[in-house]
């Protein structure tokens, strides 16, 4: 393609070449290594769910129970497999009796692996099929109803309670919103474990459960028969549960999934090891069931200069594009993240922050880009916050991005009023058409600011990438190159639920779901 930059795709090449040597040598630690998290969503897999009488979710109850006895190296469906064969029970009558302590499945001799694989194939095919039927029907609905056009107007809600979520994000929808985000309540992802049922009560959001998506998919499947377009569902999969709540999600039919393979090591402390390993088998579920991730390179640009430490935002993508590839999911599906985040006291701030949203379009042509919001220099006068928010519209009409997190003139005073949020659709809207074509009408002048600015900052992400390919990810992220952030490899949270694989591990949905994705 042509750069209307002045960009070498030599150079985006040798940049993409030493983001996969990352990659994959990330991705060589990955596959000799499990988690509790990955067991956990196995057993989800398999149709385990529920909680036992003091509320402990049968997938944590029953992989705990395996693990403090010390035979979870092999995996949790063996064991799962060799009971059903010996016992006759389904793995969630099977979670049941061992939260009831009637049942130890760790004492039932495995005398045939191929026969214990074998005995857990209907439940394997049983949560395939649901995961395939909700894509289906989310292609289906669009095909036949419609949705929106991009960049898709993307908001969030966050009162604390499903059901409140519910009556705002219905009213967005109306207002013009194409894809939803449920934001969770503060802290969720320092959980080891995924809350049960419907909840109303949260901290500036509300909890990720399984049945929070049932009754929000079902929402916005009606409004969106009621508007004549499909409404995306997203919600969160970073934290110590994310293959967990992916799997959560692709069951339930969501569409749009918060999934860096760092976000939870620069800025929840989630030791590297688990998150590289969780991110992963989220990435290939994620990937079977259709979901576009969201990456989070916008929250760098909140501890550091986003002038400054641009190309690190690009380098992250281009990491988090390498590793997404290793999980077999499509660029299709990759909403990498960037952010209009300059202060707007710069002098020719627009240029830079232009320079980058077009660089970032044409290095990565296929994907979906989530193009975040002025956020750290809103001050509550809400007068220039429209207007920032306005600028942030015309850049991402102007340079065709995909998922567009609208910006609120309130940020920084309160949560949106659901009238605050009908004014950022109204502002995005009068943008987004009264400026539709411009980016293939506009040309940028040869050697100006624009061009030199992204053309620096490629050159600066590949000299990152080079010196991060000498020595490693998880060096890099011990010296702090993202985010000015520093993470010791054997710190943060989590450490204790990775453990390396046995002789005997078997988890076949990773297989499936590549070959099929």
């Amino acid at each position: 393609m042509t750069s209307k930059l002045g960009l070498d795709f030599k150079k985006v090449a040798h940049a993409k070449q030493m983001a996969k040597g990352i990659a994959d040598e990330v991705q060589e630690f990955v596959n000799d290594y499990s988690t509790v998290a990955c067991e956990r969503t196995l057993c989800r897999l398999m149709g385990i769910d529920g909680v036992d009488k003091n509320g402990v979710p049968l997938p944590n109850v029953l992989v705990d129970f395996v693990k403090e006895k010390g035979v979870l190296s092999n995996g949790i469906l063996l064991l799962i497999g060799n009971a059903v064969l010996k016992t006759g029970l389904s793995p969630n009558e099977i979670a049941a009796q061992t939260a009831e302590g009637t049942l130890d499945i760790t004492t039932l001799e495995i005398t045939d692996v191929e026969a214990s694989k074998q005995a857990i194939q209907p439940f394997v095919e049983q949560s395939m099929s649901k995961i395939t039927a909700n894509r289906q029907r989310r292609e289906n609905f669009i095909n036949t109803i419609g949705e929106g056009t991009k960049p898709y107007l993307y908001i969030i809600v966050a009162t604390g309670n499903i059901y409140e979520d519910v009556v705002q994000a219905q009213a967005g929808a109306r207002q013009g919103a194409d894809i939803i985000a449920v934001i969770r309540t503060t802290g969720q992802s320092l959980l080891d474990y995924v809350p049960y049922g419907a909840t109303t009560e949260g901290f500036g959001g509300t909890f990720a459960t399984q049945e929070n998506f049932r009754i929000m998919r079902k929402a916005l499947d009606e409004v969106g028969q009621e508007v004549g377009r499909y409404i995306r569902l997203c919600n969160y999969c970073s934290g110590l549960c994310m293959p967990e709540i992916a799997v959560m999600g692709a069951l339930e039919g969501l569409d749009v999934m918060l999934n860096d393979a760092l976000y939870g090591i620069l800025f929840r402390d989630i030791n590297m090891q688990r998150t590289l390993i969780d991110q992963y088998f989220s990435r290939v579920i994620n990937g079977f069931a259709g979901v576009i991730i969201n990456t989070g390179e916008d929250n760098y640009l909140t501890t550091a200069d986003a002038f400054d430490e641009a190309h690190t935002v690009l380098a992250s993508d281009l990491i988090n594009e390498q590793l997404a590839f290793c999980a077999g999911l499509p660029e299709e599906q990759m909403g990498l993240g960037h952010a209009f985040e300059m202060t707007p006291d710069l002098e020719n701030g627009f240029l830079y922050e232009l320079a980058q949203a077009q660089m970032i379009r044409e290095i990565f042509p296929n994907a979906p880009l989530k193009y975040m919001p002025p956020t750290k220099f809103m001050t509550g006068n809400i007068f220039r916050g429209h207007i920032q928010d306005a600028l942030f519209n015309a850049i991402s009409i102007w340079t065709g991005q995909g998922l567009q997190l609208l910006g609120m003139m309130t940020e920084a005073i309160h949560t949106p009023f659901m009238s605050d949020r009908y004014l950022s659709i109204e502002n995005a809207k009068y943008i987004f058409n009264n400026m539709k074509d411009i980016g293939s009408e506009v040309e940028f002048k040869s050697g100006g600011i624009i061009q030199q600015r992204a053309q620096k900052v490629l050159n600066d992400a590949s000299e990152l990438l080079e010196k991060m390919k000498s020595e490693g990810l998880f060096s890099a992220l011990e010296k702090g190159i993202f985010a000015d952030i520093k993470r010791p490899r054997e710190g943060g949270k989590g450490l204790a639920g990775v453990f390396a694989k046995g002789t005997y591990y078997y988890n076949p949905f990773i297989d499936l779901m590549k070959n099929m994705s």
